[in-house]
């Protein structure tokens, strides 16, 4: 009898288990989006940039010039965080990441001048703007991770 009562509790509780976790997932008849629709966490903050500052495009886009300077530039600020190949780092995460490709360059921009200083990222609004334009320029040249498109940083 105590075990049929045992096995009986024991089965409530797994259904009720499994029921709640599926109702958690679902709103009103629709079931929640696949976990990798979701952009990771350390990569949320570009989406946290206003409107206003996403619309903001770089005057050197496409300038050669730009990103050999932003590349030195990573290689002096950045790759101590970053990485040497910008793939992550000690605190950084990796800015070869798609997250950051499809990014508008506004929105790097923003981060970089506000910083995301709970999470260890430095505000770099004291650096001058045509700098920050000219990082944005080379972050957005780096290819993926898994591509071959070796950009790597100088170091000075």
């Amino acid at each position: 009898m105590k075990i049929r009562a045992a096995s009986l509790h024991l089965g409530t509780l797994l259904f009720a288990s499994s029921f709640f976790s599926t109702v958690e997932g679902q709103q009103r008849g629709k079931s929640a989006p696949p976990q990798s629709s979701k952009p990771e966490p350390v990569y949320a903050e570009i989406g946290k940039a206003p409107e206003r500052a996403r619309a903001r495009r770089n005057p050197l886009e496409k300038d050669p010039e730009a990103v050999a300077a932003g590349r030195i530039l990573f290689g002096q600020r950045c790759a101590e965080c970053h990485g040497d190949s910008a793939e992550g780092g000690k605190k950084g995460p990796s800015l070869r990441a798609v997250e950051i490709r499809n990014a508008e360059p506004g929105a790097i921009f923003w981060i970089l001048t506000n910083g995301v200083v709970r999470k260890g990222m430095p505000v770099w609004s004291k650096l001058p703007e045509p700098q920050r334009w000219q990082l944005v320029s080379f972050i957005k040249s780096l290819g993926t991770a898994s591509t071959n498109d070796d950009k790597g940083v100088l170091r000075p």
